[in-house]
């Protein structure tokens, strides 16, 4: 895809978070929207995947460490063609394959259950381990949020996966500035977020910009090109990013849009679309 391709599709990301979350009546939108052009570009670009088949051997993985942003994966997914995008209003609902955190035995396509903070890094450190000691080349990729990096056991497998050189493993940070109690700075910050992660020998990559996708693909590019360590893409992005209201609004971390709210962050979404199509 080129650039306004992936510009379109992730504004129809974006809206079919706001589907789930306003028909789930909760959620979280803030962080799904500051990642969604990421996971437009990780399964639209980056990621050698088949939807038509989720279990593909060498596909590669991607886990979704702050799981509670799963309003976003399941989106991307959906517009992906894993499932149709109609099923996001069952978000949350009772018998739904997509509940609040990803669950591997509901849902063809997802790698990981996730969601207790900290702990999917683990299982993707496991993942590219499993890969290199099986001489497999596929790639593993893992989205955490800077508030779950507060976590120790993120720094456990950070220091593994160091000392192990597992250049095939792509850890991504979505520095957005918010979590659930407010700034970062003003919680429990980890900054500087790049340094630490040199500090457990990882390349790192920082993104000024992680809602556009030039820059994006020169990071994900350059984390292709690393060998013998693995890299951290540390991207500054917006939390609710397309959705004027939601913008740095840390109260858009975990709730739902209620129906005047939810038509103006579909119509500004359409409307942003609209534009795309005219260049």
């Amino acid at each position: 895809m080129n650039r306004l391709e992936l510009e379109k599709t992730a504004v129809e990301v974006r809206k079919g978070i706001v589907e789930a979350v306003y028909n789930a009546a909760s959620g979280h939108p803030g962080g799904s929207l500051s990642a969604a052009d990421c996971f437009t570009y990780l399964y639209f670009e980056e990621m050698n995947i088949d939807p038509k088949n989720p279990g593909m051997e060498d596909r590669d993985r991607f886990v979704l460490s702050k799981g509670h942003t799963a309003p976003g994966l399941y989106s991307a997914m959906a517009n992906r063609g894993y499932f149709p995008v109609e099923e996001l209003k069952t978000l949350r609902h009772i018998g739904s394959r997509l509940q609040g955190h990803p669950c591997m035995q509901d849902l063809p396509g997802i790698d990981m259950a996730s969601g207790s903070l900290g702990q999917g890094i683990s299982a993707a450190v496991g993942m590219a381990l499993s890969a290199k000691l099986r001489g497999k080349s596929y790639r593993t990729y893992t989205l955490l949020g800077d508030g779950e990096i507060e976590e120790g056991q993120v720094w456990e497998a950070s220091l593994l996966a160091g000392n192990r050189k597992l250049d095939n493993l792509c850890v991504i940070v979505d520095n957005n500035n918010l979590q659930i109690d407010g700034p970062i700075t003003a919680v429990n910050p980890a900054y500087p977020i790049d340094d630490k992660f040199r500090a457990f020998n990882f390349h790192v990559v920082n993104v000024e910009d992680g809602n556009d996708f030039d820059q994006l693909a020169a990071a994900f590019k350059e984390a292709r090109e690393t060998k013998g360590v693995p890299t951290c893409i540390v991207m500054k992005t917006v939390k609710g990013k397309g959705v004027s209201y939601m913008e740095n609004q840390v109260g858009w971390h975990g709730k739902a849009p209620n129906e005047e709210q939810y038509k103006q962050a579909m119509e500004e979404l359409t409307k942003a679309g609209e534009a795309l199509c005219q260049k």
